[in-house]
């Protein structure tokens, strides 16, 4: 079960994330099967082309 949904504005905590800052927003385009019992999400950040794929443990809710 997915805990954000489409469209919802997260934080990607990821190590690969800090270059943006702890203000870094990310936005949910899709959601993916689990791996590793996280689900998956695929997310966008306003200041780059590509999207990413981040798990579930990497993300928080963006206030």
């Amino acid at each position: 079960m997915h805990r954000f949904k489409v469209g919802q504005s997260v934080r990607y905590n990821a190590s690969t994330a800090r270059r943006f800052g702890s203000s870094a927003s990310f936005k949910i385009v899709k959601l993916l099967p689990p791996e590793g019992g996280f689900p998956q999400y695929r997310i966008k950040s306003p200041s780059e082309a590509h999207e990413r794929i981040a798990m579930e443990n990497e993300l928080n809710q963006d206030f």
